[in-house]
């Protein structure tokens, strides 16, 4: 190899051919030995290579590439048509005003990429082969359905719908389960999800393996993903972990087009060798695919190394200028900076300069990349391939900036489209943009079904059928529902005790799998470090410090817990890999992930939203819920929100219950919608860390848990001034249950108490009842349940949360005969304090309440607004306090003082020794002994 003015080319030259005698007569161990030898040294001595990338070539040689098993003839012209259905398709899309749109340039320059995958890799699911999983570029999808048209699995009238799904003959814009829910297994077009879901993915799937709950098939989870798409933070912020958990099964090909949607990735350097060493830095396999064939030739004869130079130094705006102008362009500006490549350069035509291909475009190239990719063991891989963003499109499209915003060709750029793939159609007949399929005898409809046929089935492909579980009955929970004997308990702990039931049960026990980001102590759970094990790739290499204690830290192989660190969207990625197992694996998972409530949907809400788009099943448990109940945490830490925003997911099912018989019910409800009768939806539950008695489950309050709300004090027959209605949920209700108390033994105002489980619930269903009722005006009514249970109950209507106003604001519209009706909330910042100072801050602890009730009904004439007054007074409320949610005054505890004399205006601070902070954590049971985990009768000393 030479190096272009190499000041010693003989030494070079000395250096490598020691090197390479070690790889040959030695071996590989001892020369990355010697390596790593050379770079430490380097580094001692102030060398240090800030870098990892390699040569910008390929990196599999020209003779080491295998040979290529298809026909090169008959697979070109397969791409010609898929290229050209996907672009009439979109362009029909757009033959009209609705201006639908779709995108052309991704999968231009995709396409040989996804061919050489579907004819000789991506494997189907059978009968005896679980399949490969596959996460498609979300731009890319035009190019997927035009494959699946020439196969025969989608009609022209659907590709004529493109983007027109109401009707339910249409195509979804990008890959979404949710809308085609036999087609596409992953949503991905919000950009980042798909790398760090696939990185999971393959994570569980190994965990699954290893737990013996799947055979080791050897399938691959593959994830394209484009160069642009590496800079959203969920692309690459996991990798680290690939690496390190060696996850072989793990395929990613990114497509370095050099260009994101409005210029270039990086034009001032080079993308693809930035990944490389950002790559190799995290343990990964990295296999570029740069050059195409047309350029071996010169390669070999680059004896100078000038042109390997001219590779290295040319950046990425420079690559993405040459594809976009003629031959003579790149004539002058590549070929002719040195006088050896201007030589080289002498020999081929304008023609040929343009025609020298990327290697994203060569199959033969492209195969061997994904052929060694397949066989790589012991790393997962990426394959670093470039292409030109808009490949072939027209020369007017194809690498100019705004490539990803072009969805129409104009007549000369199709006439150019058409005879640049050699398609048969005239002028005449590229007006009508007719979708195109050959004669089902034809050479390339064999090809096309004998490939797929070899490789298993169809792609994409999602099963989408139920398979049921055997749910147990609610008797299960049994010792929940008979409360806790007068133990103070959290619902965190309540849960706990409801998931070692289900740990326990034969018929569920190898689904669950509870998941924590790093919080186990926190809510209680690190009794089941020991019992079950937290899973680990590795095992355990080391002795646990707490290895002789009764709830000492366990990793295993075949763990059956996962802990996946300081990392909320790693956590839900898992959870999503789990909750979709029964689509991907025919394998019902129940993944019950905690944590703080707080850090969920406000973190990690575009994969909760990707969570309902691919139909998860499982349970979210938001835990340390609510704004006023996370003792001693404040602005960062509590949760006021997490419900509405979560009511924002279609198909996301929200409970916010206080006691644990109410978690209990909602709990196995879950169960027996999810597992047992096949719904897709998932479940998000608050979980509170205040400890309080957690009463019997009354008689015949199931079905109100389950809807939204049931009565639960019943003081109708009370003899008072005057009668409410007072709502309430979370640890919430328990004030609204003291307000009731108040109301009536000290302002002669009896109160019934509502627990409302879910306004989210209530709301759906009052919207579902309203939709109904409009579209059937003769039919009978449908009366939404709040309606339903409030219309046999006279007063004013009250509702007191721990989340913001907007959450209990939603029932409003189905209150009977437009019922009066206050909400209190708590709107505004968190802040660090007690409970009981914090309810009063926010104005929803127990006197709070009675003053919005007693000025409701002095409003509506039913008491004095005088008793207001007197109440407000007597139970000591400052009416001066300004409202939570308006920005308030600044601290003055630290007035400036003016400085001493003979002070030094730069003294050196002194070094101040902390105190160490003491940890609570209020959710974890304060007896662990006491705990119930997997079986607490019989804990062992």
């Amino acid at each position: 190899m030479k190096y272009y003015n190499d000041a010693d080319h003989t030494e070079t030259q000395e250096w490598l051919d020691a090197f390479e005698s070690v790889i040959k007569h030695s071996d590989k161990d001892r020369a990355r030995f010697l390596l790593k030898a050379l770079y430490n040294m380097a580094v001692q001595e102030g060398l240090p290579f800030n870098r990892l990338d390699t040569a910008y070539l390929n990196t599999i040689p020209v003779e080491d590439e295998p040979t290529y098993p298809g026909d090169l003839g008959i697979e070109r012209k397969i791409r010609a048509l898929v290229r050209y259905n996907a672009l009439a398709m979109v362009m029909r899309a757009n033959q009209n005003d609705d201006d639908l749109g779709g995108h052309l340039a991704t999968f231009a320059s995709s396409a040989t990429l996804y061919e050489t995958g579907f004819n000789h890799f991506f494997r189907a699911a059978s009968d005896h082969f679980g399949g490969d999983m596959i996460y498609y570029q979300g731009h890319s999808a035009p190019g997927i359905y035009a494959r699946s048209f020439l196969e025969g699995r989608l009609t022209k009238e659907q590709l004529e719908n493109f983007r027109r799904e109401v009707g339910g003959k249409g195509l979804s814009s990008y890959p979404h389960p949710y809308l085609m829910p036999d087609y596409w297994q992953f949503p991905t077009v919000s950009m980042g999800l798909g790398p760090i879901m696939s990185i999971y993915h393959a994570h569980v799937h190994n965990y699954l393996i290893n737990r013996g709950l799947l055979e080791d098939e050897d399938r691959k989870i593959w994830a394209f993903l484009g160069d642009g798409e590496t800079d959203e933070p969920e692309s690459l912020g996991a990798i680290s972990l690939a690496g390190r958990e060696k996850l072989d099964n793990l395929i990613w090909v990114v497509n370095c087009n050099l260009q994101r949607l409005d210029g270039p990735v990086r034009g001032n350097g080079k993308i693809i060798q930035e990944l490389e060493s950002v790559f190799r830095g995290a343990g990964w396999r990295v296999i570029k695919v740069i050059w195409g064939g047309k350029w071996d030739t010169l390669l070999d004869k680059d004896h100078s190394g000038a042109l390997k130079r001219r590779m290295e130094e040319t950046v990425d705006g420079e690559y993405q200028l040459y594809e976009a102008r003629d031959g003579a362009f790149t004539r002058k500006e590549f070929f002719g900076k040195y006088p050896e490549l201007a030589e080289m350069a002498e020999q081929l035509t304008d023609e040929d300069i343009r025609h020298l291909n990327r290697g994203g475009h060569d199959p033969i190239k492209v195969y061997a990349a994904f052929s060694e990719a397949m066989k790589t063991k012991g790393q997962p891989t990426v394959v670093l391939v470039k292409t030109v963003k808009g490949y072939g499109l027209s020369t007017q499209a194809q690498a100019v900036n705004k490539a990803h915003q072009i969805k129409k060709l104009d007549k000369e750029g199709l006439v150019y489209f058409r005879d640049r793939f050699d398609l048969p159609f005239t002028d005449e007949e590229l007006d009508e943009l007719p979708f195109y399929r050959p004669d089902e005898n034809s050479a390339e409809m064999k090809y096309l079904r004998g490939r797929r046929e070899a490789l298993g089935g169809h792609l994409p492909n999602r099963r989408s059928g139920h398979i049921p579980l055997n749910i147990p009955d609610l008797s299960i929970f049994d010792r929940v529902l008979k409360g806790s004997n007068g133990k103070e308990q959290s619902t965190t702990m309540v849960f706990v005790r409801l998931l070692s039931a289900m740990l326990k049960d034969k018929d569920i026990q190898d689904r669950v799998v509870p998941i924590v980001p790093d919080e186990a102590r926190t809510f209680g759970l690190e009794g089941m470090f020991r019992q079950l094990g937290i899973y680990s790739s590795a095992g355990q290499k080391y002795i646990p410090e707490d290895s002789e204690a009764l709830m000492g830290y366990k990793e295993a192989k075949d763990g059956h817990m996962l802990e996946e660190g300081i990392n909320e969207a790693g956590a839900m990625s898992a959870w999503i890999a789990l909750a979709t197992s029964y689509s991907v694996n025919a394998l019902p998972m129940i993944p019950l992930y905690i944590y703080y409530s707080m850090f969920g949907f406000q973190r990690v809400g575009d994969l909760a939203w990707a969570a309902g788009d691919c139909q998860a099943q499982g349970f979210l448990l938001g835990g340390t819920a609510g704004r006023t109940t996370l003792n001693g945490e404040g602005l960062q830490h509590q949760d006021g929100h997490s419900h509405i925003l979560f009511g924002t997911v279609p198909n996301c099912v929200s409970y916010d219950p206080c006691y644990g018989y109410e978690l209990a019910v909602i709990m196995h409800d879950g169960l027996r919608r999810m597992y047992g009768e096949g719904e897709r939806v998932y479940y998000y539950i608050t979980l509170m860390n205040e400890n309080y008695e957690q009463p019997a489950m009354p008689e015949g309050v199931e079905e109100g848990i389950k809807r939204g709300m049931y009565l639960l004090e019943d003081n109708s027959h009370l003899h008072a001034t005057a009668h409410v209605q007072l709502l309430g949920s979370g640890t919430i209700l328990r004030e609204v249950q003291k307000a009731a108390k108040i109301l009536f033994e000290e302002f002669n105002v009896s109160a019934n108490v509502w627990s409302v489980t879910s306004f989210n619930e209530l709301t759906r269903e009052g919207m579902a009842c309203d939709d109904y009722n409009r579209l059937h005006p003769m039919e009978e009514e449908k009366v939404p349940w709040v309606t339903e249970q409030l219309a046999k109950h006279d007063g004013v209507v009250i509702a007191a949360t721990d989340y913001m106003r907007n959450y209990s604001e939603q029932i409003r519209a189905w209150l009977p005969d437009n019922r009066p009706y206050s909400t209190l909330g708590t709107d505004g910042y968190g802040r660090s304090d007690s409970r009981a100072q914090l309810r009063n801050f926010f104005h929803v602890n127990a006197e709070h309440i009675v003053v919005a009730t007693l000025k409701r009904l002095a409003d509506e004439g039913e008491v004095e607004m005088r008793l207001v007054k007197d109440a407000i007074t007597s139970l000591g409320i400052d009416v001066d306090q300004p409202p939570a949610w308006q920005p308030q005054p600044q601290y003055d505890h630290f007035p400036d003082a003016p400085a001493p004399d003979n002070v030094n205006p730069n003294p050196v601070p002194e070094l101040v020794e902390e105190e160490d902070e003491e940890i609570s954590s209020e959710g974890r049971a304060e007896d662990q002994a006491d705990a119930e985990l997997l079986n607490d009768e019989d804990v062992e000393e």
